[in-house]
């Protein structure tokens, strides 16, 4: 597919934004948005049209806020409500999923990093319909937690520098997070308006899964941002917390979705277009014992996926309840890592088991079912889940806590 390379200093319309009141409306709401953005899914991806109007009309809804804490006026929603939320939209579409992924993991880093009037300001921006985007990782840094963006002490402000990748959402985002180095060395996550001088992004995103997030570049030149515009993150990593747990959960999530979807068009496609091999002499395909077999093992292994999915966010509830102790922190993301590696694997079978279930017809091009597949292997590469089950092996096997960082 050639990828058309957009750039552009997007400044999106800021809509009034619903602030809904608690779980059991998040939810169905959430059901409604996604069943909207369903019906014209396939056609987004398959021209890698950018969702503008669903983005403007999941947050007119209310739900980029439901994580906003009810001190700040916004609902608190359940670890366990978000994780329904993300599941029920990238179940639509797991575009539409992730570029709103971002946003929920700092909103997190507002609570637990932010000054109270940042804290304050920024939550509140995001009731009133801010969409956050993300301009954290580097494309050509030694490893995925290298920096070499700078963040250098100007008056009462910063200047920012550097080049960013995978940056999810800064396309469609009112504020653009950058994650830098500052003078110190020390990390911090400078909020930069959409529009600012000096801040180019760049739509140039091509990987053949999740067409429509724009996941490109950020490019930042002698960008000034205000003091109190900056967060100092980096100290999240000295302290006692769940932000990874919770920006995992997230993920895991949107994976078990594009499983969800995969294995409702392996049904839908068996049950009203698949012809039966000759050897199994049935008259319909959803007939053939074997295939039935098949199904009956994917519905497990979804179901399994989700129940780990649940017990996760249970978890983080939990754990959320009372001050965070070493010990709570590592269950909470052990019982996270647990779902990815049930998720990510459920997503990637059921995706790829839909051909061989369906037949050559779902091949062709006018069903686009490929998308299930493309989207699942894109989105869990964004960390390895090979990891995840060594962190569970090493907290059963030997009691040791797992890393503590955004990817566990």
């Amino acid at each position: 597919m050639d990828i058309e390379v957009r750039v552009t200093t997007p400044t999106p319309p800021l809509y009034p934004a619903a602030i809904l009141r608690d779980d059991n409306e998040a939810l169905d709401v959430a059901r409604d948005f996604a069943a909207y953005a369903a019906t014209d899914a396939s056609a987004r991806d398959a021209q890698r049209r950018l969702p503008w109007p669903e983005l403007e009309r999941f947050t007119a809804s209310g739900l980029g806020s439901i994580a906003v804490p009810k001190a700040y006026g916004g609902p608190g929603a359940s670890h366990w409500t978000i994780a329904q939320v993300f599941r029920l939209i990238s179940t639509a579409d797991p575009a539409l999923g992730q570029i709103p992924q971002n946003h929920f993991g700092i909103l997190r880093v507002i609570e637990l990093a932010a000054e109270p009037a940042q804290r304050q300001r920024l939550l509140c921006s995001v009731l009133e319909g801010h969409r956050i985007g993300n301009a954290g990782p580097e494309r050509n840094s030694a490893h995925t937690l290298a920096i070499r963006a700078r963040a250098l002490r100007e008056g009462d402000g910063y200047r920012l520098s550097g080049e960013k990748f995978y940056s999810t959402g800064a396309l469609f985002a009112h504020w653009i997070t950058v994650k830098a180095l500052d003078d110190n060395g020390e990390q911090v996550m400078a909020f930069v308006p959409a529009g600012t001088p000096g801040l180019q992004v760049v739509d140039d995103w091509s990987g053949f899964g999740q067409l429509t997030t724009a996941s490109g570049t950020v490019l930042l030149d002698n960008v000034f941002v205000p003091a109190h515009n900056v967060v100092a993150n980096g100290a999240l990593s000295h302290r006692l917390n769940t932000q990874g747990a919770y920006a995992q959960l997230i993920q895991a999530a949107i994976d078990a979705g594009i499983a969800q979807a995969a294995v409702a068009d392996t049904i839908a496609f068996v049950r009203e277009r698949a012809r039966p091999w000759p050897d199994a002499k049935v008259e319909a395909a959803r007939l053939e014992p074997q295939l039935i077999n098949e199904v009956g093992r994917l519905q497990v292994e979804l179901q399994a996926a989700d129940a780990l999915l649940e017990r996760a966010a249970r978890t983080l509830d939990e754990v959320a309840s009372a001050p965070v102790t070493a010990d709570s922190a590592a269950r909470a993301s052990i019982a996270v890592a647990e779902a990815k590696v049930l998720t990510t694997e459920i997503a990637l079978l059921a995706s790829e088991k839909l051909f061989e279930l369906a037949g050559s017809r779902a091949t062709l091009a006018q069903h686009n079912l490929d998308r299930h597949w493309r989207n699942a292997r894109v989105h869990t590469l964004h960390d390895p889940v090979r990891w995840k089950a060594h962190a569970v092996g090493n907290y059963h096997l030997n009691g040791t806590h797992p890393a503590r960082h955004a990817w566990i």
